[in-house]
């Protein structure tokens, strides 16, 4: 089964003030990206529950399957992979199309760069455009044969290099440029080391020590030693914690007495500095039945209406909640006073240039604020509505979309999101989740 397309265009989002009841996010995208790349290289079968059946995730399954695993669907968010172990996979014979999926591409380079054939990864316009060196530095260091056209895709791969570990410096703290390098190390002569300026999502490690491989980690340097096999394994994939973030801030917004209730949540300490940086801004956001799903802990969140104080956004917690930050652009300009985000520089090379494009936004609205190189200072406005009316283009970038409809609920007058087909990327029932609890978007 797959997903199907959204034939939405544009987001009419009239103004609403409160929001009220339970949700529950759809499955995890990075989690569950690397349970299909994983349980492919893996021996035996492997069950997930809780898949994201999204564009992106739907790429990578259908990128695996040309790869030569078998891959059964028997619904949405259950997948079956009958994995062919480390050294099983065989060579598509055609370029895999990764859509708009850079986590795909930039781990797919990883894990292709030690196979004995050649591969090509292309995507879509926006994905054609994105950074790709950033990965193939470290590879073509550990021997691989990758090639970029002046840095972005096509991502060539030549069959056949032997690999040897490395102990790499990451300049940046990249999730996707660490687990990149840890799928190559599988195969790899030597221990492979990758440590990192700060914390990054470590879903890779997890899932890679769930299936038997032997990873160490110390402080911010990861390493992982070449394995002989691994593991089939049963995997749950909780609720994506970038895809709550709209809610959290929603109910912070405008949840009715008694909360907004968002079940499932995935709670990896990785991904939730969005939270960490509500709560230093005065967030009500409760933790209830805190809980482990295999190797990733879960739990349900009650956000209740909250005022919101400006803050200097503290740098460690930037590449902790860097998804986020378009809708916490949003929060922030419903607070009292100024916020200042600034060594967010990663968010200029996202799905769009997500400064700019929230930036030109906040004109549109009327909200205060001054763009930067590596972020933003907003002028909050918490009394009242923080946002006119009028039309936003989102640049074809699903989490920019998705923000300035939570924007609604501080909103004048509607609101015009243009360019939003790509929500269905990450989060295919937004529409329906959001109507669910009280936004009007048509």
């Amino acid at each position: 089964m797959t997903a199907p397309s959204s034939p939405v265009r544009d987001f009419l989002v009239q103004p609403v003030r409160q929001v009220s009841g339970t949700l529950t996010v759809p499955g995890d995208k990075s989690i569950s990206h690397r349970s299909l790349m994983l349980s492919g290289l893996a021996e035996g079968l492997s069950e997930v529950t809780g898949f994201l059946a999204s564009e992106d995730c739907l790429a990578t399954l259908n990128a695996m399957r040309a790869l030569g695993v078998p891959i059964e669907q028997p619904s949405a968010t259950h997948v079956l992979i009958q994995g062919v172990g480390l050294h099983g996979l065989k060579g598509a014979g055609h370029p895999l199309d990764m859509g708009n999926a850079g986590t795909a591409m930039r781990l797919l380079t990883g894990l292709l760069a030690a196979q004995n054939f050649d591969s090509r990864l292309v995507g879509d316009g926006s994905l054609m455009k994105r950074p790709m060196e950033r990965v193939a530095k470290p590879l073509r260091a550990m021997g691989a044969d990758v090639r970029t056209h002046a840095g972005t895709p096509p991502v060539d791969i030549g069959g056949g290099r032997r690999l040897h570990g490395i102990d790499y410096a990451m300049p940046v703290a990249s999730a996707q440029v660490k687990s990149a390098i840890l799928l190559a190390g599988l195969y790899a002569d030597g221990a492979t080391s990758v440590t990192a300026p700060a914390v990054s999502r470590d879903h890779s490690e997890r899932m890679l020590l769930s299936c038997g491989v032997r990873v160490v980690t110390l402080g911010l340097r990861t390493t992982v030693f070449p394995p002989q096999r691994l593991l089939g394994q049963r995997l749950n994939v909780p609720g994506d914690f970038s895809s709550a973030a709209f809610f959290i801030v929603a109910g912070l917004l405008g949840a009715a007495e008694g909360g907004l209730l968002i079940q499932n949540v995935g709670m990896n300490p990785t991904r939730t500095g969005l939270m960490d940086i509500l709560r230093s801004m005065g967030a009500d956001i409760e933790i209830r039945d805190a809980r482990e799903s295999g190797a990733e802990p879960v739990a349900d969140l009650l956000v209740r209406a909250s005022p919101l104080a400006g803050i200097e956004v503290p740098s460690s917690l930037v590449p902790l909640a860097i998804d986020e930050f378009p809708v916490l652009f949003i929060a922030a300009a419903c607070a009292s006073g100024e916020t200042l985000i600034t060594g967010a520089e990663e968010l200029r090379v996202k799905e769009s240039d997500r400064i700019a494009a929230m930036g030109a936004g906040f004109t549109a609205l009327g909200v205060a604020h001054e763009v930067l190189p590596d972020g933003m200072r907003i002028a909050g406005r918490p009394d009242g509505y923080a946002f006119g009316g009028g039309e936003i283009d989102s640049h074809g970038d699903h989490r920019i979309a998705m923000a300035f409809a939570v924007a609604s609920l501080r909103a004048a007058k509607p609101l015009l999101i243009r360019d939003v087909a790509n929500v269905a990327t990450s989060f295919p029932d937004f529409v329906g989740v959001a109507r669910g609890v009280g936004l009007d978007l048509a």
